[in-house]
């Protein structure tokens, strides 16, 4: 296992990073009703991660139901006592219970959020507190202050952000420099060879500001495992198969070329279209860490055959010409201006 610096801070964390959002048996209410893992599975798969080098670890209050993955992580803590071997990230913003401050990111609920996050994790520290979501509704001062006072307070460590404008992202890196209080450090944002928007702004702003992005959803879903073929009905007890609007959303003709192109590369070296697919991210340079999920040993196992995969030059452009996408306006124009001026 490697390790990288997390964006601009000085802790260093493995390039893999064990996503807890499969943590627990969900009811029906909610979202991970039937694609998680029990409590013993869930246990097995972060020793096992630990055991082959992974030091970092990403869930949410929101996943499961009632805190479920920070309830099964915070057990295992107790149990285990390995915590202090884990990076721990957790995040905040989506909706915890009831009333009208049962979501959001307002300084009110921030520190009760932490609080909460705390107490279920049965830890004295969150190593990494993301926000789960910008929220336009507050102003970005108030999400800093609250979460600025935290790590004064020490009971988070560094602060990250999650699916951020870039513009957001930018005039909250500003206030935090001339506040002279905390900046996030991190991004963590959907990015695949399916999904590349955030190569527009968020990739060359992250890189100018020293933010190290994680992937979240780098294998789109499962569709990148190669376990579904062109034509024909998803298979049953996987995410995507489970509901077929789902996986129409990835039943694009461009998808199945970039999953050609990944397997064609998977032949070449012997591998997994997994593995391919998490090496093209670890290939590129502002990536910290890319979160996976494992409902088993077995998944966990097929994701870390990432870390042993080199992706020649040529292999990283026919990826890269695969799923090359539309800029738009105004990068496009940019771009051809740039070519001819």
């Amino acid at each position: 296992m490697n390790y990288r610096n997390l964006g601009k801070s000085g802790v260093r964390v493995s390039e893999l990073c064990l996503g807890a959002m499969t943590f627990g048996e969900a009811d029906e209410n909610s979202f991970m009703h039937k694609v998680g893992a029990d409590e013993a599975t869930s246990r097995a798969i972060m020793n096992a991660a630990l055991e082959a080098g992974i030091n970092f670890m990403d869930t949410a209050d929101v996943y499961g139901q009632d805190g479920l993955s920070e309830r099964v992580i915070g057990a295992w803590f107790e149990r285990d006592r390995r915590r202090d071997e884990v990076v721990l990230a957790t995040k905040f913003r989506f909706v915890m219970g009831g009333g009208p401050n049962k979501s959001g990111a307002s300084r009110y609920r921030i520190v009760r959020c932490a609080e909460d996050s705390l107490r279920r994790l049965k830890t004295d520290r969150i190593d990494l507190y993301q926000i789960h979501c910008q929220d336009i509704t507050v102003p970005e001062e108030e999400t800093l202050r609250a979460l600025d006072d935290l790590v004064r307070a020490g009971k988070v460590l560094y602060i990250g952000c999650s699916n951020y404008a870039a513009y957001r992202l930018m005039g909250s890196l500003w206030q935090g420099r001339t506040n002279h209080g905390s900046s996030f450090v991190t991004l963590q944002a959907q990015y695949s060879l399916l999904v590349r928007d955030i190569e527009r702004e968020h990739v060359p702003l992250c890189r100018e500001e020293g933010l190290g992005i994680l992937p979240w959803s780098p294998l789109a879903g499962g569709f990148l495992t190669g376990k579904f073929e062109r034509g024909k009905p998803p298979q049953g007890g996987t995410r995507l198969g489970e509901k077929a609007e789902r996986f129409a959303r990835y039943d694009l003709e461009r998808n199945w070329k970039i999953l050609d192109a990944v397997r064609g590369v998977a032949g070449e070296l012997g591998t997994t279209p997994s593995a391919v697919s998490l090496a093209w991210l670890l290939a590129k340079p502002q990536v910290s860490s890319v979160i996976f999920g494992a409902r088993d040993i077995a998944q966990l196992e097929a994701n870390l055959a990432a870390v042993d995969v080199e992706l020649s030059t040529k292999q990283l452009a026919a990826l890269d010409e695969a799923s090359a996408f539309e800029l738009g306006y105004p990068y496009s124009f940019i771009a051809m201006t740039q070519a001819s001026w």
